[in-house]
């Protein structure tokens, strides 16, 4: 532990220590100017604090003080009626401070007290309730307006976590202030019950055991109660100010030890001021300067020192700042910010910018959370954050979205229309603007409001503006997924990986297998649709194989067949009936000759017309599917379905290529076509 925890702790058992054991009086009167010092320096913290979490300690330091102050009340109060006597500053603020006048002191108590009670401790007490209440019930609104943030891309993820931490810190801190406001309340009604036992056993104390008259216990122990009492209301005062002050304070993330002597001291300069008021209360108050110069000037060499280290840190000299700040402006690198490519782009005309406007009911934000979310888990990649924008070159109902700065998808929304799809069956009584579905090509009716119910009841599906959008957004991104993991991407996946797999990571990268090359088998499961959520597996088969080759389409293929229960899973139901496509062996054969290998990989070569005449026979039998209104699945031999697979690529990717390795075992298959070639 460091010397920072020891002084805490040891203020902790010095105060357990004053509930127990009799001090000195001398040793009192340091103690209370501690107290005053503590007290004043508190408040002028919380006086120029900037940000909320600057003091965020505030809840449990006001508790040590408060214990402090009272342990003192005890220590006071025993020596008042033990001894008849409490230390110099006691005597002081009994005669001095107060003109000897034992009445005046009783009443000057007196009004500190109902001033402390009464208008600051219930004040704060109040705002801290009343603050504790608002803040939790705003937690949800400043949680989405994050969000909202982080997918306009006005945020990065970093900023988001942080905002959130934040908000989550504050609340922490409204619900501990409105319990800490009792201590100051429970302060001032524990200070009224002391000076009342001082008082009342004071001159039973003085007559029957000091042998004191009457007007000398009256005179004695109201002198010694009375500056015991303001030389304890004073610093609850000024705590109970700093209440008030720091009502608004978020909670923190430090020790407590850590952010009392950090935050506590973190303006230097205002242990100057408070040195000097302590030095001249010594000089101008029979205090003595004995007794105050020491406290002042420990507190003025605290301060000197941390201004000194603080200037180590942070120091830069002006004109260096000022010349590098010109620097910055007049080099070429400050234009090179300007050349980001956000990895996923939304743009929308003028028109469509109620879609994202929340003072207009727009959700678009939100929807855009949840398509990322929901993305997430069904491809187990982390969707970079989606940037909206306005763009004033397009029509004022058109959007367009971009991926790494490229348009992948456009359409065209009225948002005061609906979206009506067809069952298969046109109803002439629908009236509408004719369009294609964005997201799958269908053909659809833009139909008013009052058409809606009429087209649903002819079974037609529609949809509002909003929904179409979101889902064509979450087509286009499903379907591109694989451009959005690169190296970087692959590098969070397997750091995230690392922290429950450790030890497969390590038999994974960096070596047989690069981070390269595991992006580039992440990519190509992700270009098929085949999730990657199961790192697990895939770096299981990758460390099982990745010794045999660092071919990528081999491990890919590899990696398929591990997964087979996912990719089953995905196109058939348990205990139903897959119905697939086979290829036939002479196609089958034709593809296994034409695979040329070489020492950077294998490829295949086919001679165009050959590979022409299995295009137009795949080409049949999904249009004979599509008369059935039937899924198309295609499926062959493990040795040739990556080649099948690149072959189809360009003019049927939507569809899925699989190999019998990559289906389970207890499925149930039916062939409803071949595909051959004469």
């Amino acid at each position: 532990m460091s010397a920072r925890d020891f002084s805490v702790l040891f203020s902790v058992i010095l105060i357990v220590a004053m509930l127990i054991i009799p001090f000195p009086s001398w040793m009192l009167s340091i103690f209370i100017i501690v107290n005053i010092s503590l007290a004043l320096l508190v408040l002028l913290t919380s006086m120029n604090m900037q940000e909320p979490l600057q003091f965020s300690i505030f809840p449990s330091l006001l508790l040590l003080l408060t214990l402090f102050r009272l342990g003192l009340n005890v220590s006071t109060t025993r020596s008042i009626l033990s001894k008849g006597e409490a230390g110099g500053v006691v005597e002081t603020f009994g005669t001095f401070v107060v003109g000897g006048n034992v009445l005046v002191g009783f009443v000057v108590f007196l009004i500190l007290v109902v001033i402390q009670f009464v208008v600051i401790t219930k004040g704060s007490e109040r705002v801290s309730e009343v603050a504790a209440r608002f803040t939790l019930d705003a937690m949800p609104g400043k949680q989405m307006a994050i969000d909202a943030d982080l997918n306009a891309g006005l945020i990065s993820e970093t900023d988001a976590r942080s905002r959130r931490e934040k908000v989550s810190r504050e609340a922490d801190f409204y619900g501990a202030m409105d319990g800490a406001s009792k201590f100051v309340k429970g302060d001032a009604i524990a200070g009224i019950i002391m000076v009342l036992i001082n008082l009342l056993f004071g001159f039973i104390i003085g007559m029957t055991q000091m042998g004191l008259s009457f007007p000398e216990a009256i005179q004695k122990f109201t002198m010694l109660t009375v500056g015991d009492g303001i030389v304890s209301q004073i610093p609850a005062l000024l705590i109970s100010t700093a209440t008030g002050i720091v009502v608004t304070r978020a909670a923190s993330n430090g020790n407590l030890s850590s952010d009392i002597t950090s935050q506590l001291f973190a303006y230097p300069k205002m242990l100057y001021v408070t040195a000097g008021t302590i030095l001249l209360l010594g000089i101008f108050t029979p205090i003595g300067i004995l007794l105050t110069a020491p406290i002042a000037g420990l507190m003025a060499f605290g301060g000197y020192k941390i201004s000194k280290a603080n200037e180590r840190e942070e120091h830069l000299p002006e004109e260096y700042v000022e010349e590098s700040q010109i620097d910055e402006m007049k080099s070429p690198e400050s234009v090179v910010n300007l050349l980001n490519v956000d990895p996923i782009e939304f743009e929308f005309g003028y028109g469509l910018i109620p879609l994202a406007d929340t003072n207009q009911g727009g959700d678009l934000l939100d929807r855009i959370v949840m398509i990322r979310r929901q993305l997430a888990i069904e491809l187990g990649l982390v969707i970079p954050v989606v940037r909206i924008r306005d763009n004033i070159q397009l029509q004022p109902n058109e959007y367009i979205l971009k991926i790494k700065g490229n348009e992948f998808a456009r359409g065209e929304l009225l948002l005061d229309h609906y979206l009506a799809m067809s069952p298969g069956i046109e109803e002439d009584s629908i009236e509408g603007i004719d369009t294609i579905e964005p997201s799958f090509g269908l053909p659809a009716k833009w139909i008013s409001e009052e058409m809606k119910d009429r087209a649903e009841m002819f079974g037609y599906t529609v949809v509002d503006p909003p929904s179409v959008v979101s889902t064509h957004i979450t087509e286009v991104i499903k379907s591109n997924a694989h451009e959005l993991i690169g190296r970087q991407e692959t590098k969070q996946l397997i750091d995230h990986l690392k922290e429950s797999h450790p030890i497969l990571v390590e038999e994974v990268t960096p070596s047989p297998l690069a981070i390269g090359d595991v992006q580039s088998v992440l990519a190509k499961l992700l270009k098929e649709k085949v999730s990657i959520r199961n790192l697990p597996i895939i770096f299981e088969t990758l460390a099982d194989f990745g010794k045999l080759s660092t071919d990528t389409d081999l491990l890919t293929e590899y990696v398929r067949q591990a997964l087979a229960r996912q990719i089953t899973n995905s196109f058939v139901n348990q205990g139903e009936t897959m119905k697939v496509v086979t290829v036939s062996g002479k196609i089958e054969k034709v593809i296994a000759d034409g695979v040329q290998q070489t020492e950077h990989g294998n490829y295949l070569s086919l001679d165009p017309n050959m590979s022409q005449s299995i295009i137009e026979a795949i080409a049949r039998q999904l249009e004979e599917l599509s008369l059935q209104q039937q899924s198309p699945i295609l499926l062959c031999s493990p040795a040739v379905r990556m080649y099948l697979r690149q072959l189809i690529d360009r003019y049927f990717p939507q569809v899925p290529v699989l190999s019998y390795n990559e289906l389970e075992a207890n499925v149930e298959i039916q062939s409803i076509g071949v595909v051959n070639i004469e």
